[in-house]
């Protein structure tokens, strides 16, 4: 899958433009995503090590550290995760990223929660940091059962909203079939980030 930059022209089907689509909408027409900003998200994919459907569709990765410090302080040393811009200088505080073709070969109703399970996870605070629950699970909470069955009615609330069906349509079909429709299947590719030591005392 070509990994195809901002400035560069690609040819095929955009997933990570659509993507991005997608998430813009749920921000603005779900009241409790009110608080994402779409566009301090880099939102990427990777290609799946296998092509089985079991494994992980999405991750995202937040920026900051717990509260939304820039730094963290371990060993006497400071940790500070590798910065990432766009095109406009804006630095970014999550990376959503999507694994390819797992994701897009899953059903319609699954992919669209999987799309709310990961922008759930961000800070209402939209800080850099994750949102945290209660309980020693606080990335889920006290049940991922719970937490899924929430988002899938988030899901079933958003297209009661009657978003434009261009701007979901794309997730009715597989990676083959895009692939077969588009010739391709492109996007932006997020390199992963590093933790870089600083001294302790560093400004």
């Amino acid at each position: 899958m070509p990994d195809c930059r901002a400035e560069l022209p690609c040819v095929g089907f955009d997933f990570t433009r659509h993507m991005r689509r997608i998430c813009r909408d749920l921000a603005v027409r779900l009241p409790d995503l009110r608080h994402v900003d779409v566009d301090r998200i880099a939102i990427s994919f990777s290609q799946a090590r296998s092509s089985a459907l079991h494994g992980l569709l999405a991750s995202l990765t937040p920026m900051r550290f717990e509260g939304g410090h820039p730094f963290e302080v371990r060993a006497g040393k400071r940790w500070v995760v590798e910065p990432l811009y766009d095109d406009a200088g804006r630095e970014m505080l999550y990376i959503l990223n999507f694994y390819l073709p797992r994701f897009l070969n899953h059903p319609f109703e699954e992919k669209l929660t999987t799309v709310l399970h990961e922008l759930w996870h961000i800070s209402p605070k939209f800080d850099g940091d994750l949102r945290r629950h209660e309980g020693a699970c606080y990335v889920h909470g006290r049940s991922k059962t719970a937490y899924d069955a929430t988002m899938a009615a988030m899901a079933r609330r958003w297209l009661d909203l009657s978003p434009p069906s261009e701007t979901y349509a794309f997730l009715n079909h597989t990676f083959g079939e895009l692939h077969q429709r588009h010739g391709a299947v492109v996007g932006m590719k997020v390199p992963r980030r590093k933790l870089i030591a600083q001294q302790a005392n560093a400004t």
